[in-house]
């Protein structure tokens, strides 16, 4: 078990005086502790063990259905309440996010979700639930492992369906008969679209079924024949290009290899083995010489000839695949590093290394292709059971894969995924041009002049498995800026337990947010937008009973200051979690933004009357009260919902305009003007009204801004031509000589009505119709709008 204390360091950043680390424990961490469920263990019900795979569920929880059913068990009072428990159970595993809350915080964390209360016919789990999972030579891929599997440099077929369609259970037969005949030359896939919708669409897919080859280098083709296993063999083998030698021409006899399956061989061996042929009924006095008196393949290894037959592999077989586990099995094993040759091999090429155990099965034999498929990197074993003092330098304790750097042995990263070889593939070609490496006590950085961001995780964590192929783009992203390492936290738990209170007096402690997680899927964009605003320069606060004085009750007259008081077990501010960021990068510069630990500080959540999870409180400028707040009781917790209120709480800055003052002040006046021209009934101008103020705060100083209300100033409205609403104009000062008119249309309700699009378009206008005796407002002409515009999206 993890101490109570670790939990305090889920996302603690420390920056040193001189030099600054960041520790990102993300949510990673938090899949080490303790399942907090006030129910039975949904891993427990389902029979699965904590690391199992999408497919480990699905398959689980269809053997469970088909048996606890209530169709099936119609006398069972209680076979209702049964089967929602278990359908409850596969609903969360299911799924990222809601797997990774229960995870992290057991059902407490799924308060929010309701999945699970709904369940099928027993006919859809028999029939239309899972239509590939039981099929060894179909792949079922899914949005984590899909872009890995079809940039492996293997050849993948892969099969798009819907559960419902008819088609596509008219398809499965054949699917599967097709993928037992092409088992090696292709590797055969399937998508539940019904389960994977973003990444069917991602993919164009919109129909089903949808047929397509994928590999790497090539775009996708969508195959458009009949859907008979003759015509998908045809199809498929136009993209094996694998040469077959004919050593001599002639009819072969009929218990030879078919020429498909020579070209299937060749496939299935490409880079490996060449591919020939011999005919003995044209070249009988050679076959006589040689001693061939019935047909066999043969396998004859570098340096050895077809007389020599000690020296060949015969095989008797006309499978194909038969004869490519025999041939397989005979070629040379990987190079072996040893404790003497390890260090000078990889001190300047990359190298992927298997370690092994002495144990041979089909898994590791299949990494003998890894040479061919890896042109860039060396290949290499070491047996952990002949150099167990290499092994434990590196903390290898199980058979494992990693991929070494070229620049030393301390540079590489340990393989966490699947065995299967496109995996290993995928990860090899990533890693390589990632800058993640796997840390150990030796290679921990200490006291390092760059930023480091770490990211303690546990292998058997899915959740943290998921993070681990985004951290590496970001990498790429982020190179020379900072760099990224991961910590086994179930190797080195010494060392994730005590990492975050070692340093010594000095040293500045950073919180990422609240609670420091990454909700719902995870990509590259998140990881990066993450670091920038949680870790590196922060927009939510973290505040604590020593700084909430100091920071909100104590604040500046024009301070406003927003903040959410939240529990992290909580499955609302789960939710509130990713939208409370964002409204703090869109108020970034005009609101504070802050969080609240009510877990952690407990008690003074109670001393500060919270009785609910999340609390939203607004703390106004210039009030008479320091103590005085608003709550939040709005329906919506969404960002855009957020700021309307957290800027409605704010001084306006545009003023309201009649008839007179728009005659006198803009069209008359020595001042830049930007107009709203509104109706108090409009509903796009009520959304449009905190936008406009927006503007107004940013060009405060330079430009004017003020608003018209046209339903009791409509003949106004009509003279300078408007027509709906809302509308922008902006009226410059052209100089004493010169009419402004209806001044420039910027936006309407029909066009983009967006403050940093105001800028921008502001910003044109007054560089085309403004000349060199009147002087530009600073801000826009500066480009400063665009500094502003990113720190607010």
């Amino acid at each position: 078990k993890i101490i109570d204390g670790v939990k305090d360091a889920l996302v603690t950043l420390l920056i040193t005086s001189r030099t600054w680390l960041l520790w990102l424990c993300v949510y990673s961490l938090a899949c080490l502790l303790d399942t907090v469920s006030t129910g039975e263990d949904y891993y427990q019900l389902l029979g699965l063990s904590k690391d199992a795979s999408t497919r480990e569920i699905r398959q689980a929880f269809k053997k469970l259905a088909l048996v606890m059913h209530p169709d099936k068990n119609p006398n069972d009072e209680s076979a209702h309440e049964k089967f929602l428990k278990i359908n409850r159970a596969y609903e969360v595993l299911k799924d990222e996010e809601l797997r990774r809350k229960y995870d992290k915080y057991g059902e407490r964390g799924l308060q929010d979700s309701q999945q699970g209360g709904r369940y099928e016919s027993w006919n859809f789990y028999r029939y239309d639930f899972g239509i590939y999972d039981e099929d060894l030579e179909i792949i079922t891929l899914d949005w984590g492992d899909f872009d890995a599997a079809v940039n492996s440099g293997e050849l993948w077929f892969v099969n798009f369906y819907f559960p419902r369609c008819s088609h596509c259970h008219e398809l499965a037969p054949t699917w599967r008969q097709f993928a037992k005949e092409m088992d090696g030359v292709f590797r055969i896939g399937a998508v539940n679209c019904g389960d994977n919708g973003r990444l069917c669409r991602s993919k164009g897919v919109s129909s089903y079924p949808s047929l397509y080859v994928f590999r790497a280098g090539m775009s996708a083709q969508k195959y458009f024949g009949d859907r008979s296993k003759e015509s998908l063999v045809s199809f498929a083998m136009q993209f094996v290009s694998s040469k077959v030698t004919e050593l001599w021409e002639g009819k072969p006899p009929a218990n030879c290899l078919e020429s498909q399956t020579r070209q299937k061989l060749a496939g299935m061996l490409e880079g490996l083995v060449s591919v020939g042929w011999l005919d003995c009924s044209v070249q009988a006095e050679l076959c006589e010489r040689l001693h061939v008196t019935s047909s066999f393949t043969a396998y004859s290894p570098p340096g050895s000839s077809l007389e020599q037959r000690d020296h060949m592999l015969l095989i008797h077989s006309l499978d194909v695949k038969e004869i490519y586990s025999e041939v397989i099995q005979y070629l040379p094993d990987l190079e072996s590093l040893t404790q003497d040759t390890f260090t000078d091999k990889l001190e300047n090429q990359r190298w992927l290394v298997s370690f092994t155990f002495g144990q041979k099965n089909l898994g590791s034999i299949e990494y003998r292709k890894l040479q061919v498929l890896l042109k860039e990197a060396s290949v290499g074993q070491v047996d952990c059971l002949t150099e167990s003092r290499l092994c434990d330098a590196f903390y290898i304790q199980k058979p494992s894969i990693a991929v070494f750097k070229d620049t030393g042995v301390n540079d590489f990263e340990v393989y966490h995924g699947k065995e299967l070889l496109y995996n290993v593939v995928g990860f090899a070609k990533d890693s390589a041009n990632a800058h993640v490496t796997t840390l150990l006590p030796r290679n921990f950085p200490r006291n390092e002049k760059e930023p480091w961001l770490v990211d303690f995780f546990a292998p058997w964590c899915p959740p943290c498995r998921a993070l681990l192929p985004e951290l590496r783009k970001a990498s790429v992203q982020l190179f020379g800026q900072l760099k990224f390492g991961t910590l086994d936290c179930t190797i080195h738990e010494g060392l994730c337990r005590t990492v975050s209170g070692r340093h010594s007096t000095g040293t500045r402690t950073l919180q990422a947010g609240s609670g420091g997680s990454l909700p719902g899927h995870i990509n590259e964009s998140k990881v990066l937008k993450f670091i920038e605003y949680d870790l590196v320069n922060p927009v939510v606060v973290p505040l604590t009973p020593d700084n909430f004085d100091e920071l909100v009750r104590q604040r500046r007259p024009n301070e406003t200051w927003t903040v959410d008081f939240y529990a992290p077990w909580c499955g609302p501010c789960q939710a509130l979690l990713p939208e409370w960021r964002r409204m703090a990068r869109m108020v970034n510069g005009i609101v504070k933004v802050g969080t609240v630990d009510c877990q952690k500080y407990h008690w003074f959540c109670q001393q500060e009357s919270v009785r609910a999870y999340p609390e939203i409180r607004l703390f106004p400028q210039d009030s008479r009260s320091r103590n005085h707040y608003e709550s939040y009781n709005g329906w919506h917790r969404d960002a855009h919902s957020l700021r309307a209120w957290a800027l409605g709480s704010l001084p306006r800055v545009s003023v309201d305009l009649n008839p007179e003052d728009f005659k006198q002040m803009v069209l008359r006046g020595r001042d830049h003007w930007v107009l709203d021209f509104y109706a108090p009934w409009c509903g796009p101008c009520q959304h449009f009204a905190p936008e406009f103020e927006l503007l107004a705060r940013v060009l405060q100083g330079t430009v004017r801004a003020g608003k018209l209300d046209c339903q009791a100033h409509g003949e106004t409205c009509q003279s300078v031509g408007i027509r709906a609403y809302p509308t922008v104009r902006f009226y410059p000062y052209l100089g004493s000589n010169k009419v402004r008119g209806c001044g420039a249309g910027i936006c309407s309700i029909t066009k983009d009505c967006k403050h940093t699009v105001l800028l921008e378009k502001d910003e044109t206008f007054l560089q085309t119709h403004t000349t060199n005796m009147y002087k530009v407002p600073h801000f826009i002409t500066d480009g400063g709008w665009k500094h502003w515009g990113r720190a607010m999206n």
